[in-house]
């Protein structure tokens, strides 16, 4: 899984000073779970993404958002509560969710949202 910092993330996912309107950077579907270190649910969510990562390799990417390190990237996206986390398809807008997900939440997301099976 790929921490992005500011720079990394206008390179992989969206060049938000360049653009207002949404315009995905990357080459397949992806989600991006902004945490903390400190926050107990983020923490649930961890080793979710880290089977999903494994389970859809090569199908979707997972990068994480340090929001105490990057907080004018939290701040872009309006982030206020953690973990945030942003489905992205390949075509169209991308759709936030809120709190620790189930497994069995996600891969639906990853169905229906994502168009990955």
């Amino acid at each position: 899984m790929v921490h992005l910092t500011q720079e990394t993330f206008k390179e992989k996912v969206f060049n938000y000073e360049k653009s207002k309107d949404w315009k995905f950077e990357g080459d397949k579907p992806a989600i991006i779970d902004f945490y903390a270190d400190w926050c107990a649910p983020c923490k649930m969510v961890a080793p979710i993404l880290e089977e999903l990562s494994t389970e859809y390799e090569g199908k979707l990417d997972i990068y994480k958002v340090n929001t105490e390190d990057q907080q004018e990237l939290a701040a872009a996206f309006g982030i206020r509560s953690i973990p945030s986390l942003l489905f992205i398809p390949k075509e169209g807008q991308p759709q936030m969710a809120m709190g620790a997900l189930p497994k069995e939440t996600f891969k639906k997301t990853i169905q229906d949202v994502l168009n990955v099976k």
